[in-house]
């Protein structure tokens, strides 16, 4: 008893206890407290994009002048008036220069109009309505041309690349769609390399984007739906899935977030990725981003969506599992059993590139007893004469390694890469000679940095280098039980964690025979017979024999 009563008094007990009970539950009222600040509904003020609205007449000149008074004098907005070849009628074509195709503006429309002859139609042209059904049935020689009373939606269509075409004795606008910009060619994907596999990536232009996963398939069930978003600026924004595949209720969600996201801009689609996800105070991705149109297509077809936004090459995929963070599409284009191993190397990996540090912190400080005789003797020697605690140690090398990361990044790729290597070696070897820090430790830091780099998925790869200063932190503070108790409470909430309804760590969670197939490791392709049930697809046969 006297023992038991000399425990339960000792501070070291009661810290203890306060570390493992209060503070968990201090951090989750935390959490629910900021996650009610995004639950909270703001409401904006309706704006309308045209300060002072108009309404359209007859009178080309009088829509003209209501024109330039909202769009301004801007030098790019070009305006040409000419006269209806069959009976001099007044019309004018408004359009941004650079975004329109000159050639088909001239050849298809100008050319027509300027030509045009009342003997083709027979129609009444002095009514309204006939002037528009000639227009858009005998004169205008492109596909997409539709006529527009809406003055904001017309502005909207000429600021966005359209052709607006005014007529007296109209008071609608033809709006014409024959855009052209510059875009890049088609590349390989630079942070998704493979060895084997396409070398195609996603580029800027989003019709560019939806051709190549139309390309790729013949499926009719390939559905697009197109959206705008951002209050200001209204880019285009597609959610690509397949029809008979997709589950209902997951599309729904993917559409009601995109519909409620209230912002003025969307520049990329990193900011979709933050507004639609469902736990912004959690480290881990539940998004995944992606510029290979083959990664895409792969995900749709086993049920979840894919979200494109015109101006960015990155699409997003939804729902995102762990699982999906440790794979790759070269998974699938070799055989199975290499390939096996290597991703279950990358779950190797991405757990010594988050605890490596913190379990030598933990060892050298506080469990030496539990290091072998000769490796004791051996890191105890090259730690003498420095200055420094384990945990400066460790943090003076990490943070160098993660300023040389970041400094190869933002220089010129030939310049980067120089910097990063010679950098890494001259600062190891500087510290080491200067008795700053120890061999084994700087032998630590650069395993722990080759097998950062191993992740396949970037965002994955920074949630992982955020972990590993907690877990540092964590060991430096309780050693190995501090190593236990982040260990336990990333596990919980990792379990807690969904994206768009799924768990996060499906399928550990949901145990599925067929899922687990292609978890940890990848069976032959003739045995994954179905689709991931974690989706809740409608069709969930893959392949129907084996």
């Amino acid at each position: 008893m006297e023992n038991i009563l000399a425990f339960l008094t000792r501070r070291d007990v009661w810290l203890g206890t306060i570390v493992i009970v209060l503070i968990p539950i201090l951090l989750t009222l935390l959490s629910n407290k900021l996650k009610e600040v995004r639950i909270k509904t703001y409401t904006r003020r309706e704006q309308n994009f045209i300060s002072e609205p108009f309404t359209l007449t007859t009178k080309v000149s009088a829509n003209l002048k209501q024109l330039k008074a909202i769009v301004g004098d801007s030098s790019d907005i070009l305006y040409r008036q000419f006269k209806l070849g069959m009976d001099n009628r007044g019309c004018a074509i408004v359009h941004i220069d650079g975004l329109v195709d000159q050639q088909l503006l001239q050849q298809s429309i100008l050319h027509p109009l300027l030509h045009s002859k009342q003997s083709k139609s027979g129609l009444n042209l002095f009514k309204s309505e006939s002037i528009k059904e000639y227009l858009l049935h005998h004169a205008i020689e492109t596909s997409d041309v539709t006529a527009v009373k809406d003055t904001n939606k017309l502005v909207r269509k000429l600021l966005s690349g359209s052709v607006l075409l005014f007529v007296d004795g109209l008071d609608e606008v033809l709006v014409i769609s024959i855009k052209k910009w510059l875009s890049r060619t088609l590349n390989e994907p630079i942070t998704e390399a493979l060895v084997r596999g396409p070398r195609l990536s996603f580029i800027e232009n989003i019709r560019d984007n939806t051709a190549i996963l139309r390309r790729m398939t013949t499926d009719p069930n390939l559905t697009f739906t197109d959206f705008e978003v951002g209050e200001r600026t209204k880019r285009q924004l597609t959610i690509v899935y397949v029809k008979d595949i997709a589950n209902e209720e997951l599309l729904e969600n993917v559409k009601n977030r995109i519909e409620k996201m209230d912002i003025d801009h969307v520049a990329e689609s990193g900011y979709i990725e933050q507004l639609i996800e469902d736990d912004y105070l959690s480290i881990f991705p539940q998004v995944q981003s992606t510029e290979r149109p083959d990664r895409v297509m792969g995900s749709i077809l086993e049920g979840r969506v894919a979200i494109l936004l015109d101006g960015t090459s990155y699409a997003l995929i939804v729902p995102a599992t762990f699982s999906m963070m440790m794979q790759s599409p070269e998974d699938y284009y070799e055989r199975w059993l290499p390939m096996s191993l290597i991703r279950m190397l990358r779950y190797v990996a991405a757990f010594l590139s988050i605890f490596l540090p913190s379990f030598y912190i933990a060892f050298v400080s506080f469990h030496q007893g539990l290091i072998p005789t000769d490796l004791a003797l051996a890191i105890a020697g090259t730690r003498v004469g420095v200055p420094f605690p384990t945990i400066i140690e460790a943090l003076l090398m990490e943070v160098s390694i993660e300023l040389l990361r970041e400094a190869g990044l933002r220089l010129p790729r030939p310049v980067g890469q120089t910097v990063g290597l010679v950098g890494a070696l001259i600062i190891g070897e500087a510290a080491v000679q200067a008795g700053l820090v120890s061999p084994i430790m700087v032998i630590v830091v650069a395993a722990t940095a080759i097998a950062s780099f191993v992740s396949p998925h970037y965002a994955a790869g920074i949630a992982q280098r955020a972990l590993r200063f907690l877990a540092m932190f964590s060991a430096a503070f309780l050693g190995l039980y501090g190593i236990s108790l982040f260990f336990l409470s990333l596990c919980v909430h990792a379990v807690k964690l969904r994206s768009f309804g799924v768990p996060f760590v499906t399928p550990g969670t949901l145990y599925s025979k067929d899922d687990w197939k292609d978890f940890f490791f990848r069976l032959p392709l003739f045995t994954m017979r179905n689709r991931p049930k974690e989706y809740f697809p409608k069709d969930r046969i893959r392949r129907k024999n084996y």
